[in-house]
């Protein structure tokens, strides 16, 4: 009885460990991405394709403007779930975060930039 009671409390803890596991973003394979509560095949696929379109993601910013989707309140639920960025969690948006994403320097306006750049 008390062998069972043991291997019981192991086992839960071992799903429990589990269901809070760390993914990188960068260096998830897609059943690793499908682990992640809120993450199902079709973002997965879609989170491994823009990540060979684009290169690694550089920052949790980065990600949600690339990641059609993924916004700041679905990124944060996706942290709370063990996603992570470059090894780190998304937290909440800062002041700062907000100024830049309303004076429009964000990644996607350095992109215009550069093609307006480009266009001499």
């Amino acid at each position: 009885m008390l062998k069972k009671l043991i291997l019981a409390i192991v086992m839960l803890a071992a799903t429990m460990g589990s269901a809070f596991a760390q993914v990188d973003v960068n260096k998830a394979d897609q059943a690793s991405l499908d682990s992640v509560k809120g993450i199902g095949p079709k973002m997965s696929k879609t989170i491994l394709d823009e990540r060979k379109k684009g290169g690694d993601f550089k920052d949790w910013a980065d990600f949600e403007s690339r990641v059609k989707g993924v916004r700041e309140k679905k990124a944060i639920k996706l942290s709370e779930a063990g996603l992570m960025v470059n090894g780190r969690p998304r937290g909440k948006a800062s002041d700062a975060d907000k100024e830049d994403r309303k004076s429009g320097s964000g990644a996607k306006s350095k992109k215009e930039m550069k093609k307006n750049d480009s266009k001499g």
